[in-house]
């Protein structure tokens, strides 16, 4: 996925030129600047994720042209104040972090004018840290604390395999003979506490069930609008954070895999929230 698609193209944005596109993010990162650091700029024709974004390749024509980009070396996170230092791992964390900013509360409100409200996809890095969420306090998760290289060690190996998908032989290294991502029945029980979030999501006409995208539901034509500034949705702070902390863990995509306590106190808050 970081090679293929079109997501390259926002790469082209200012906004997004330190995550999406090639030329961008090395850029960026070699730099130490934070993902939205004013200074980081668009690249017209931006490249797609290649080899050489993550690694130096052709530089010394020695072994050293496979060094990671930016040295490999701890990465601040942006939106949420914390530190990841997950050795190999770092590299991965430079853009797989929330990246949007919290909401702003104004008289125990919060004014929402985006159908993509919430932190952006792929947010593994905070999730491991235990931070990122709204209104729920976390801690550094085993798979943090205790995986050597982190992301790297679970989702590449030893064969160094650049699809980035886990598999089961990888996880019986520590976990002993399981024979599926469900260790200890995590994955089903926080599955099940997102479907639920998601039905009364829909049921309170906050969530769109076709695009999974929040939006304003007209009782009147049966339609959905996305929130905007001209008709922006309006929900307390509460509510706000469920629907953040709904969102975190989905985009998360592990299903508790990364921080099961941390996960399960997201999606506590948010049932509590809307129920």
């Amino acid at each position: 996925m970081h090679g293929t698609g079109q997501a390259f193209i926002r790469g082209e944005s200012t906004a997004c030129a330190g995550c999406h596109g090639s030329e961008g993010a090395k850029a960026r990162i070699n730099a130490g600047l934070l993902p939205h650091d004013p200074s980081v700029v668009g690249v017209v024709n931006v490249s797609p994720f290649n080899c050489r974004t993550c690694h130096n390749i052709h530089t010394t024509y020695t072994k050293a042209d496979f060094s990671l980009t930016g040295g490999g070396k701890p990465t601040a996170m942006e939106m949420t104040g914390g530190t990841y230092d997950g050795g190999l791992g770092n590299l991965c964390a430079q853009c797989h972090q929330v990246r949007n900013e919290k909401p702003k509360v104004t008289d125990g409100n919060v004014v929402i004018t985006s159908s993509r409200y919430g932190p952006h996809y792929g947010i593994p890095a905070p999730m491991l840290l235990g931070e990122g969420g709204l209104g729920v306090s976390g801690t550094p998760s085993a798979h943090y604390l205790a995986v050597e290289n982190t992301c790297v060690n679970c989702h590449m190996g030893e064969e160094s395999n650049h699809t980035y998908a886990p598999t089961v032989p990888r996880c019986q290294t520590c976990h002993g003979d399981v024979t599926d991502f469900d260790v200890n029945g995590v994955q089903a029980e926080i599955t099940a506490m997102v479907e639920e979030l998601h039905t009364i999501f829909v049921d309170e006409k906050l969530l769109n069930p076709d695009t999974d995208l929040w939006g304003i539901y007209d009782a009147a034509t049966a339609k959905w609008s996305n929130p905007s500034a001209d008709v922006p949705l309006t929900v307390t702070e509460a509510v706000a954070n469920a629907m953040w902390n709904y969102k975190f863990v989905v985009y998360d995509k592990s299903m508790g895999v990364h921080n099961s306590d941390y996960t399960r106190a997201l999606l506590q808050q948010a049932l509590d929230a809307m129920k």
